[in-house]
């Protein structure tokens, strides 16, 4: 479904307008907002033109078309790029938009960003994040396309472009992606690189002097060559590139940063205008009008919205193919139209587990990979794995398989100990669409991976993070492995919800949570160690939960109110029966998820953590801040205030004073106040 038109021969005079049109647009952009990066538009105009007009297979008039071709740039700060190619190839980005350029509001922001501009596939800007996601967006494709596709019909037919820099590959992310694009043989996975021996500061040569082409063969990679400048050697580097099924491709372009301006080839060009005499001397260089500012001819236009009709008429043949697919699998059209909208089926509840009273019970990960074991077979588009640690985080699909170089039917990922690269995957598996993606590592090591939730936050993408290995009750592994003052940290990124599971009934309602959301991404935080799967018939449903706070225990005329998270929460608990031998009635409140909370109305809140009683305790065995906003001046936590310790978990706590005991005391001085 991807045809290509293939360049061939010398660069016909309207192609070298096409690209100088796409340089001029991109000069006056950065000119006119005073602020943005030429170099990058500049140096590879020719090679995006050549990719856009004659490989990429998409339809502007559908920038959601399902079978369309990716394209990430990588390198955002080139973004005016991105935003001429999508102008004048006939998005929903017009001229007026380009003259707001970085302005607040405009579909043109400074960086990239999904959902503000028709065509952009992922907010990019964090140099690294593209070609790691681009990673994903090809998994999930090979996916797809192995579950869907049928003789004659494929369905699921498309590349992944990403156009990246010496910044991106200088990113340790990118050695993660492309050690495990080499190895699980993503053959429709294509780099363009901009090579142009210019970073920031100065000349690359103060930082990086690898050789790029050696690293990337090492890990498995098709490495290709070619002129920036020359239209026919990109060209003919595409068609070898697409050419390849086996391998990913990384195509290395030569380029001058800054192509034809005063500032060629000088770290000037990156990140600054032009300035107004230098934008007239670069259009000069080009045969360009120096007036008016944003011009395009119209033969410009002509020959690069070809591409509105082009990618209209693949889509319509997409769709017969797509009809005449469903006629012949009508059972798997039906799942196709479900998975690609992300719905989940009506009936899935029914296998999310309950899980009985136990006093003893199981950690909390264990509770989570029997909810995501039960829920596999009901939600299909769950695809995911570990960071090398299944057995651990419990996150492997058991009747599944593994997907590997040669089989991509299984549903296990095994990303390695790449936690940055697995993120980031995640992230694209989620942007292609068809799949609801999933990962797993310990949760001390959610900072390998934390660029990567910031931005899934931020494109409000529906990722599930599984963190187990929650607190010092990680025990004898020590300070390294126990991630006190995560929670915290985490807890302040905008839009990702951090769901803290108090026992196996309230894990399930995190999964729950996590699935049935669509604006963001889920953290499930699950312990090493055992904690109690608690009473329900005497205590409140796990559902409460799904609110993100709840009164677990209620008393008539509360005097204190006990907070727990995880497995604190049993703690809080121990607690309140302590002070009631002690006439004191204490009121339990789980509260697994601060985000959700804070949605609630007013109302239901107060509900919960009445503003009347100003006693309170919080206990978690991670560090106290922001436990401030429930507790209020009158309140207590115990928590941690320092780095854990190696030895056996229940020593842990009593060592560092997290015991009902000590939450039982904290109330009472609190009363006392």
């Amino acid at each position: 479904m991807s045809e290509t038109t293939e360049m061939s021969g010398s660069t016909s005079e309207i192609d070298q307008r096409c690209a100088n049109a796409i340089r001029a647009l991109a000069i006056d952009g950065v000119q006119k907002a005073n602020s943005g990066h030429p170099g990058l538009p500049l140096g590879m105009a020719d090679a995006a033109y050549v990719l856009w007009a004659k490989f990429l297979s998409h339809n502007p008039s559908d920038p959601h078309w399902p079978n369309r071709d990716r394209f990430i740039l990588s390198a955002g700060h080139g973004s005016m790029l991105i935003y001429a190619l999508l102008h004048l190839t006939g998005y929903d980005v017009s001229l007026d938009d380009l003259k707001q350029f970085r302005q607040v509001g405009s579909k043109t922001p400074g960086h990239p960003e999904y959902h503000d501009t028709p065509g952009v596939e992922m907010t990019t800007g964090p140099l690294g994040q593209g070609v790691a996601t681009a990673v994903g967006m090809a998994l999930a494709e090979r996916w797809l396309a192995t579950t869907f596709n049928r003789p004659g019909m494929p369905i699921v037919d498309h590349y992944t472009y990403v156009l990246c820099g010496d910044g991106d590959l200088m990113e340790g992310i990118s050695q993660e992606a492309a050690s495990l694009a080499g190895h699980l043989k993503l053959g429709k996975l294509i780099y363009l690189y901009d090579s142009n021996n210019i970073s920031l500061v100065g000349p690359t040569s103060l930082a990086f002097s690898e050789d790029v082409a050696a690293r990337f063969a090492a890990s498995g990679w098709q490495v290709l060559h070619a002129d920036g400048h020359n239209m026919s050697e990109v060209g003919s580097a595409l068609a070898e590139a697409k050419a390849d099924t086996e391998r990913p491709s990384i195509i290395i372009c030569t380029t001058h940063i800054g192509y034809g301006s005063p500032k060629q080839d000088s770290h000037g060009a990156h990140g600054e205008p032009l300035g107004a005499a230098n934008v007239a001397k670069t259009k000069e260089f080009f045969n360009w009008p120096t007036e008016p500012d944003f011009f395009v001819p119209d033969e410009v236009y002509d020959q690069m919205r070809v591409a509105v009709e082009v990618g209209a008429a693949r889509q319509r043949e997409w769709e017969a193919t797509l009809a005449r697919y469903k006629e012949s699998y009508p059972e798997q059209g039906a799942l196709w139209d479900r998975m690609l909208s992300g719905d989940l089926p009506a009936d899935w509840l029914t296998s999310l587990p309950t899980f009985p009273t136990d006093p003893k019970a199981k950690g909390t990960r264990v509770a989570s990979g029997d909810v995501l074991n039960a829920i596999a077979a009901t939600v299909p588009s769950l695809l995911g794995g570990s960071a090398d640690l299944h057995t651990s985080d419990q996150t492997y699909l058991k009747n599944y398989g593994s997907i590997t170089p040669t089989d991509f039917s299984g549903r296990n990922v095994h990303y390695g100990v790449r936690e940055h690269l697995m993120g980031a995957a995640m992230n694209g598996m989620a942007l292609h669409g068809g799949v609801i993606p999933y990962g797993g590592t310990f949760f001390v090591f959610s900072d390998y991976l934390r660029p990567a939730i910031r931005l899934a936050a931020l494109m409000k993408l529906r990722v599930v993070y599984v963190f187990t290995h929650d607190s010092i009750g990680v025990g004898e592994d020590g300070p390294t492995h126990q991630p006190v003052e995560h929670l915290a940290a985490l807890r302040v990124i905008p839009n990702l919800y951090v769901f803290r599971a108090g026992d196996a009934n309230e894990a399930a309602m995190g999964w729950r949570l996590a699935l049935e959301r669509r604006d963001g991404p889920t953290a499930l935080i699950f312990t090493r160690q055992n904690v109690p799967t608690l009473d329900r018939e005497v205590l409140a449903s796990a559902e409460g939960s799904l609110r993100g706070g709840y009164v677990l225990r209620s008393v008539e005329n509360p005097q204190v109110i006990l907070i727990g998270t995880g497995s604190e929460l049993s703690m809080a608990l121990e607690a309140a029966d302590l002070l009631a031998a002690q006439g004191v009635a204490a009121q339990v409140v789980s509260l697994p998820c601060w985000e959700l909370f804070e949605a609630q109305d007013q109302a239901y809140r107060d509900s919960v953590l009445p503003p009347s009683i100003s006693a309170r305790v919080a206990v978690e065995a991670g560090v106290s801040m922001g436990w401030d906003r429930y507790v209020g001046p009158q309140g207590a936590v115990v928590g941690m205030s320092s780095f854990g310790a190696s030895g056996p978990a229940p020593q842990l706590y009593a060592k560092f004073g997290i015991t009902a005991q000590q939450v039982a005391a904290a109330a009472m001085r609190v009363l006392e106040k």
